[in-house]
């Protein structure tokens, strides 16, 4: 992958990726942070468990039941799902995490309750954690997410009068990766007269649609589609009161920009009041055009599908293809980080308690970028909205990685040490 730097450095190993993620569900609102002077550098640095604040005092039983269905998708499909390619696998193949994953079956064999009980000792005897850094820096970014609920219907009417439109069978989505050559990111668009060409914006498509596109549902209110956009998963309540989930199925490739940050930009909401709550507040009292001119300058439009969820107790899928799980899935970027892995993060809520907590990597986001950045996701309701809308909280982050994993971190930061020697 282009713009990878050799693993170097004494005492860590690092590694630089310089990619570029236009997926944009999960919660962000205040928009991405200014670019740093110092471009982004992950550092790994072996630790231990004496070093993860509050750890041994969380409750792990949710996590195990979170690690229990990525170890069921790794058997299926291989390894966690990998940040980078090549040489730098640094977090483990299929057969690293099939130790602790068998570790855990074993578990399930003595039973539900011998699990439970040594929930501790199952994660200490199989992994090792590795702290994360940024260049020098321990803290870093998480913000929340939720899945929202709205009102919705079949039809079109006076009141239900905003689609969530189907996928396009003409959105082309091109991860440039993929192909030979120094590229990086994603984008999208339709093929005409044999080149690839930009697709509408969300300007264009609220104002004249997308052949080829159908509406799932309508909703009652343009706003909260526009926020399901945004989380890019929800739950539809119909007339009937049965309930449609929906999540997301592609994008237009338009860049996403942060409503909030705009609405600061021009002074209609201070930088330290800017919430969902208060971005909510100044959309309802000025509808309309002026309204819709902020929303419109996301030009970033999601397209939906009706999902068959396996459990209605859980949340959408995430970027893993598992449901995630309230307080226990977190969204990191996918540049540096394995989708399915053990994360434990430590932090405090909006709410000034203290969340030191063992979470499971399920999903990503565009707004989520760097190496300790992460979007915890809350969970469905009223309480799970107004934690996810208020949340902006510097936080530390260690990745569990089998013992297997660590060993060879460890003996490449000897290399390093020894090249830097011999310098």
């Amino acid at each position: 992958m282009a713009g990878r730097a050799p693993v170097r450095g004494i005492g860590f190993i690092t590694a630089l990726v310089c990619a570029l993620a236009l997926v944009s569900y999960p919660l962000f609102f205040m928009g991405r942070e200014a670019p740093p002077e110092v471009p982004d550098l992950m550092v790994l640095e072996i630790a231990s468990f004496d070093d993860l604040p509050g750890w041994g005092t969380t409750d792990l039983r949710p996590t195990i039941d979170v690690f229990d269905r990525s170890c069921r998708r790794i058997a299926l499909f291989g390894g966690v799902g990998q940040p980078m390619g090549g040489e730098d696998l640094i977090w483990g193949l299929k057969e690293d995490w099939q130790e602790p994953c068998q570790g855990l079956n074993n578990y399930h064999i003595m039973g539900r309750a011998q699990l439970e009980e040594d929930a501790l000792g199952f994660f200490q005897s199989f992994f090792t954690p590795i702290r994360i850094r940024n260049n020098a820096e321990t803290t870093g970014l998480f913000t929340g997410y939720y899945e929202p609920e709205l009102r919705g219907n079949r039809t079109q009417s006076e009141e239900f009068n905003t689609p969530l439109l189907s996928r396009p069978e003409d959105l082309v989505m091109v991860q440039l990766r993929d192909f030979p050559g120094d590229y990086n990111g994603r984008i999208a668009g339709r093929v005409v007269d044999g080149n690839l060409r930009p697709y509408e914006s969300r300007e264009e498509i609220e104002a004249s649609g997308v052949a080829g596109a159908e509406p799932i549902v309508w909703i009652d209110d343009p706003v909260d589609a526009f926020f399901l956009h945004i989380q890019g998963s929800g739950r539809v309540v119909l007339d009937d009161g049965s309930v449609v989930r929906v999540g997301y199925a592609g994008q237009n490739g338009h860049p996403y920009t942060a409503i909030g940050r705009i609405l600061v930009q021009e002074g209609n909401i201070a930088l330290e009041d800017a919430s969902m709550q208060s971005i909510r507040t100044w959309l309802a009292t000025h509808e309309g055009p002026e309204a819709n001119r902020i929303l419109n300058t996301n030009a970033s439009y999601i397209f939906f599908t009706e999902l068959d969820i396996p459990d209605p107790n859980l949340g959408p899928l995430g970027a893993s293809g598992i449901q995630l799980t309230p307080e226990v899935s977190l969204a990191v970027d996918r540049r540096y980080h394995a989708l399915g892995a053990p994360v434990y993060v430590a932090m405090e809520t909006p709410d000034g308690e203290q969340f030191n907590r063992l979470m499971v990597s399920q999903d990503t986001g565009g707004a989520i970028r760097g190496p300790i950045r992460g979007d915890v996701f809350w969970g469905f309701g009223d309480d799970a909205a107004a934690m996810a809308g208020r949340m902006r909280s510097q936080g530390e982050m260690w990745v569990l990685v089998p013992n297997a994993v660590a060993e060879r971190i460890a003996a490449a930061q000897e290399a390093d040490l020894t090249d830097a020697a011999a310098e």
